[in-house]
């Protein structure tokens, strides 16, 4: 799958996703809470985010990934065309309609410069490779957020096992990440990470 262009990998994941049956889909959303859950306790502040459609975590009820998460704040994104992503605070129950077919929280937001606030990022992809580059929707919205983080924070890339390649064509404007996260592989370091 590596050695297509990006936009063609797009198109295969995407339909790869949608063709997973909801029995599946809920087991990995499952085990996705579990880990996240693991992985952030005792956190302080975490980004994360709210899966949507056929993305690793998008359950039929509630906000799966982060329903379990108690004692942390979760920074969500705030994603709009031309501005730099901004962020706020998950308040459960509190989620509104958005740009992209996304929920979010209600104003007041938080600017770009929140996210260096999290020592842990859980970014969506549509893939990520074992040197850290990650395949995202193509807006590069992560990819300038990404840039005000704290260097020393784990980002952590959410995908399906199937989802962890070996390569990916990469850009100069792609931020590595840290990690994988899968529902059958647990959390994977990528990049080097966990290698020095």
């Amino acid at each position: 799958m590596a050695t297509l262009p990006k936009p063609a990998l797009r198109s295969k994941i995407l339909a790869a996703r949608r063709a997973l049956a909801d029995r599946d889909r809920e087991r990995e959303t499952r085990s996705l809470q579990t880990q996240i859950t693991e992985l952030t306790a005792g956190a302080d502040t975490v980004v994360a985010y709210i899966p949507v459609g056929s993305e690793p975590g998008a359950g039929s009820a509630g906000v799966p990934l982060l329903d379990n998460l108690t004692g942390v704040r979760i920074l969500l994104p705030i994603a709009r065309t031309g501005r730099p992503m901004q962020w706020a605070p998950y308040r459960p129950g509190e989620l509104v309609s958005a740009p992209f077919g996304l929920r979010e929280p209600a104003r007041p937001w938080l600017p770009p410069e929140a996210i260096a606030e999290a020592h842990i990022l859980l970014v969506p992809a549509l893939a990520v490779a074992r040197d850290g580059t990650r395949l995202g929707r193509g807006a590069g919205f992560y990819d300038r957020a990404l840039g005000l983080a704290d260097p020393a924070a784990r980002r952590i890339a959410v995908v399906r096992d199937d989802e962890l390649l070996d390569a990916l064509p990469v850009e100069p404007h792609d931020v590595p990440m840290t990690h994988a996260l899968t529902p059958g592989l647990g959390l994977v370091p990528v990049g080097g990470a966990g290698r020095e």
